[in-house]
């Protein structure tokens, strides 16, 4: 069910390829990140990049989630070869689509093949091949145009030797291009992400490639697009359609998620009751977020007894969660699984907390769950548990476990 966010991804555009006074830090990078399953992927291919496109740059996209598996630099470098490969193809969209938006291309940069390069499109990646650095300043000098390499899942390139080679090859691309004088444009690197933990020590940790780029949430569908939903349905759920609030909210419950909505308008469609719309409706998102809640308490639950105080503790606020390494923290940890807490076994279940991307630091020593619904889900769950009169306090003496404690 298609649906377009052209007025947001051309501000984004806009302010990624001409930016103005504080939109001059885009240029070191831009991360978006997000849980996963709201619509990050489906809005930067079918709304991002034609909309930097329709302003003149050449987009690299590399899906790094497309092969968990594989290198992520060989997928990145497929991306650059099959770009490389299109500039030297006339007949190909890209070229044409090139051709036609750079005026100021003379013809010695093109000849019967397209656009002529200093190195071979075979050698791109290889060890005796051309560097990151010359390949993008290649293809900014011969087109004068921007280039813009997205990069879908960049988490992906984290915790791997070729990995983190990547990166830094990627920032010295950035910077041989974007400090050269003189450059016809520039490269502009976009990442997305789904672990939002790691995406955003991207940014912050100084050992990190894009240390100093900015980090910002996706931005979550809103109202608009709940109400196209319902438009688009409308003829199918007939008097079983809800009512636009109705929808929202339970939009809203499902943590955003388009698909979840559609299984809700979909099981609101197929329901026997008697019951109105807008109040069936809420009672089927109940049952669809504690089916998507178990899953997320269970990988929680599976981190052992501590982590699962830790967690617990962090979403017991609103606000993020500091104070978990004080004296006054360990003892109350330690009263909730049973055992004494040491700061650094506290830290071991952070950081498997955060591994899982089930947490996330906010600075200042301060933590927070990644994604709100798993945050709030877990919390309602917790009041539930109490109020059925199970203890929830003491895991480790209810099971008889000491998992967690190192």
């Amino acid at each position: 069910m298609a649906y377009h966010r052209t007025q947001l991804a051309d501000e984004m555009a806009q302010q990624i390829l001409h930016p103005r006074g504080l939109d001059t830090q885009l240029q070191a990078g831009v991360f978006l990140s997000g849980p996963r399953r709201i619509g990050k992927t489906t809005f930067v291919r079918q709304d991002l990049i034609p909309a930097l496109q329709k302003k003149g740059a050449i987009v690299v996209y590399a899906d790094l989630w497309s092969q968990a598996l594989a290198n992520p630099a060989d997928l990145v470098t497929m991306a650059v070869q099959q770009t490389v490969g299109e500039l030297q193809t006339p007949a190909s969209d890209l070229f044409e689509r090139v051709s036609r938006h750079l005026k100021r291309v003379s013809s010695i940069d093109m000849g019967a093949a397209g656009f002529k390069f200093g190195f071979k499109l075979d050698q791109i990646g290889k060890t005796s091949g051309p560097t990151l650095a010359k390949v993008f300043t290649e293809l900014v000098e011969r087109t004068h145009a921007n280039v813009v390499l997205i990069i879908d899942e960049i988490q992906h390139a984290l915790g791997s030797a070729t990995g983190n080679e990547l990166l830094l090859a990627l920032k010295a691309a950035r910077d041989a291009v974007n400090l050269s004088p003189n450059m016809p444009g520039r490269l502009y690197i976009i990442g997305t992400g789904s672990h939002r933990a790691q995406v955003q020590e991207m940014v912050i940790r100084g050992n990190q490639a894009f240390q100093g780029a900015v980090s910002q949430p996706f931005p979550l569908l809103g109202e608009d697009y709940v109400a196209d939903v319902l438009a688009q349905t409308h003829e199918q759920l007939g008097a079983r359609s809800p009512s636009l609030a109705a929808a929202l909210n339970a939009f809203q419950q499902l943590g955003s998620r388009p698909e979840e909505l559609l299984k809700a308008l979909v099981s609101l469609r197929d329901s026997p009751s008697d019951l109105g719309p807008d109040t069936q409706l809420p009672i089927i998102v109940q049952a669809l977020r504690q089916s998507a809640a178990d899953l997320e308490i269970t990988r929680v639950e599976g981190l052992g007894d501590l982590a699962i105080a830790v967690f617990n503790r962090i979403c017991q606020s609103d606000a993020p969660a500091g104070g978990l390494y004080s004296a006054e923290a360990n003892k109350v940890l330690a009263a909730e699984v049973g055992t004494p807490v040491s700061q650094s076994a506290v830290q071991n279940a952070l950081l498997s907390l955060t591994d899982a991307n089930l947490v996330m630091a906010v600075g200042n020593g301060k933590y927070d769950a990644t994604d709100p619904f798993v945050k709030t889900a877990w919390r309602e769950s917790r009041g539930l548990a109490s109020a059925m009169g199970i203890d929830i306090a003491t895991p480790a003496r209810k099971r008889g476990s000491k998992r967690g404690q190192q």
